[in-house]
């Protein structure tokens, strides 16, 4: 249900927080929500290629590559594809399209709402309540910005494309955060291959590719949406390399490598969800993820006991709309789960 809460408060330092704050290095992360450490062996040949090229400002080629990759990748036009160094960088595009009112989906990633607060523009909470779905949800008629997560960090619910075309007005435009899109087989519930005038679908391609450290994504929406969040934007704002990864992960081979890690993060989530259980977690499902919000009795003594015994978790209490015992925890493979759930017996709940 709407949460009005525009001209009150906000807590800065819980929206700002992420999970790589919870994983010190040589810990067994199961906070951060990248796949591997480093990116496969065939794309980090590919960016070192270009390292001799690093002397040189980015050309207007290679952003034209990238951009025609990507519109490739999902059925788009050139001029629909707006490059990103990381989705962070779209989120804090977002006041750029000046809203009179913007309501944000509730539990989701916080960037969005933190972007926007900080820009003084009126927020509106969107709380649902479990089993986060979107089936009933009210949004203020007046909102003429509505942001909403697909498949939805921390929750792991992948909403149907059409409840989230339902949530479309005249003169609103709706913002999809599809980060862990490609995580999810087949891509289902997506709207990335659909140009709508009034939707706007965010794409990270730092997790299934452990970029994170060189921050990419996109943009893809109308022309003139796309626009108004390029506007005023610095000169060269992807580097070389960052442009070269984001053409080199658009190509057909990557979105298809990119499918089979998708059915193997499923696989390892179905296995993962009845370990959780047998020690007395509750896991939150429906999960289309590669993560998974779990609740215990005391979630900040179990994640901070957890952490003395090497393996981080994500507290899942910064996330709006989330009560306390709750916990977020990456899908990974036997091994680290082996760990994990070691550790929980060890620690007890």
């Amino acid at each position: 249900m709407p949460d009005d809460t525009e001209f009150q408060d906000f807590d800065h330092a819980r929206l700002r927080h992420h999970g790589d704050v919870d994983a010190r290095p040589g810990m067994v992360d199961f906070a951060v929500n990248v796949q591997g450490s480093a990116p496969p062996e065939w794309l980090r040949e590919r960016l070192a290629g270009r390292l001799e090229e690093l002397g040189r400002y980015p050309g207007e080629a290679d952003e034209r590559a990238a951009r025609a990759a990507v519109a490739a990748r999902h059925g788009r036009s050139v001029d629909e594809v707006l490059l990103l160094a990381g989705v962070a960088e779209g989120f804090a595009m977002l006041p750029r399209l000046v809203s009179r009112l913007a309501a944000v989906i509730h539990p989701s990633f916080t960037e969005p709402e933190l972007a926007l607060r900080e820009a003084g523009a009126p927020v509106a909470r969107v709380v649902l309540e479990p089993p986060y779905s979107l089936d009933g949800v009210v949004v203020p008629e007046d909102a003429d910005l509505v942001v909403v997560g697909n498949p939805t960090n921390p929750t792991s619910v992948l909403h149907s494309a059409d409840s989230i075309r339902a949530l479309r007005r005249p003169g609103r435009i709706v913002v999809v955060d599809e980060a862990f899109a490609d995580a999810v087989p087949g891509e289902s519930e997506s709207l990335a291959g659909e140009s709508h005038p009034n939707v706007l679908v965010f794409r990270s391609l730092t997790k299934t590719w452990a970029l994170a450290g060189l921050r990419c994504g996109y943009a893809l929406g109308a022309p003139e949406v796309l626009a108004r969040l390029n506007h005023g934007r610095a000169h060269w704002p992807l580097g070389t390399l960052q442009l070269e990864a984001i053409a080199a992960v658009s190509e057909p081979a990557a979105v298809a490598q990119a499918r089979r890690m998708a059915e193997r993060i499923a696989a390892d989530r179905a296995t993962m969800i009845p370990r959780l259980r047998e020690l007395g977690v509750e896991v939150h499902e429906p999960a289309a993820g590669p993560f998974l919000l779990i609740r215990v009795p005391d979630a900040e003594l179990l994640r901070k006991r957890l952490a003395d015994k090497g393996v981080a978790v994500r507290r899942g209490d910064t996330f709006p709309g989330l009560e306390t015992g709750f916990l977020r925890v990456a899908v990974r493979s036997a091994g680290a789960v082996d760990r994990l759930v070691a550790a929980i017996r060890d620690v007890g709940l």
